[in-house]
């Protein structure tokens, strides 16, 4: 089940006539990327009614105090001068994303251990109040550091579709000269080797990761190739790489972007297939919670 995420999204201000364009434009990235629509579920989280009416039983078991004191709320609301409730709620809508499905296996980023957290507690509070409707969901860490890829404007941070800059991400459809561009510019140190030590050597680790994930190489493998080289000599060494990987899935989206009625059939039949499974598990939910 792989969704697009348009009601979270609303946590941050959207131009409503470009939303659905963004929706599409993901879509054809997600597919171009490899997804299989045979193989696995695609559609949009709003098609599919039982996530807002799921986290509203969710939201009656939840506590202020738990999500307020969430990592991730209080850095993003220390930099609003008023802070949505969605913003609070955003986990609890992710609890609802998961559960809805019966998820027992999440893929998720070490920063989002969290509010999985949550979900499991959630599905537990639920339990102990009306009876068992979901199981403890579990989290799947990539192994190849994927997740933990850091802005190449900070590497203090991670890499984040909705950081600021857009120099401090790469996008699957970048250019070939943009991504030149955001790599030369990315922050590293003054020590000109490339080595890879993340704790003392951020950015330029980051860069070694960037590379491994690009040419399927461990870190060892891509230092000692880099032997000799410079940080601004591996920097080129590192866009090529990433140019070559990310040329045929760029292609690809590119393609599809101009099919916009098979990405849309593609995203409704998902929703067809997502609201059958959705409304069993809903159904259950709601008559043990006593709506029913």
């Amino acid at each position: 089940m792989i969704f697009i995420a348009d009601l979270h999204s609303l946590t941050t201000r959207q131009e409503p006539s470009l939303l659905q364009a963004r929706v599409l434009e993901l879509a054809a990235c997600v597919l171009a990327a490899g997804l299989d629509p045979a193989r696995a579920v695609l559609f949009v989280q709003s098609a599919v009614p039982r996530h807002a009416e799921l986290c509203w039983l969710l939201t009656c078991l939840a506590t202020h105090a738990r999500l307020a004191h969430l990592p991730q709320y209080k850095e993003k609301a220390a930099t609003m001068k008023e802070v949505p409730l969605g913003l609070l709620l955003y986990p609890v809508l992710q609890a609802a994303d998961v559960l809805l499905y019966g998820g027992t296996h999440v893929p998720v980023g070490a920063d989002q251990l969290q509010h999985l957290q949550v979900a499991g507690a959630l599905a537990r509070t639920f339990a102990h109040r009306y009876g068992r409707a979901f199981p403890a969901p579990r989290a799947l860490l990539a192994d190849d550091g994927s997740d933990r890829l850091r802005s190449l404007r900070d590497p203090n941070k991670k890499m984040s579709k909705s950081d600021t800059d857009p120099k401090s991400r790469i996008l699957l459809t970048d250019p070939d000269d943009i991504i030149e561009l955001k790599i030369r510019k990315a922050v590293t140190d003054f020590t000109p080797q490339v080595t890879f030590d993340p704790e003392t050597r951020p950015g330029v680790s980051n860069l070694v990761s960037i590379h491994c994930l690009a040419e399927d190489k461990l870190p060892e493998e891509v230092v000692q190739e880099a032997e000799g080289l410079t940080t601004a000599q591996y920097k080129r060494v590192v866009a090529a790489a990433l140019q070559r990987a990310l040329a045929p899935v760029r292609a690809r989206a590119a393609e599809l972007r101009a099919r916009p009625n098979y990405l849309r059939d593609v995203l409704r039949h998902g929703a067809a297939r997502a609201r059958v499974r959705a409304d069993a598990v809903y159904e259950r939910a709601a008559a043990l919670a006593g709506l029913r």
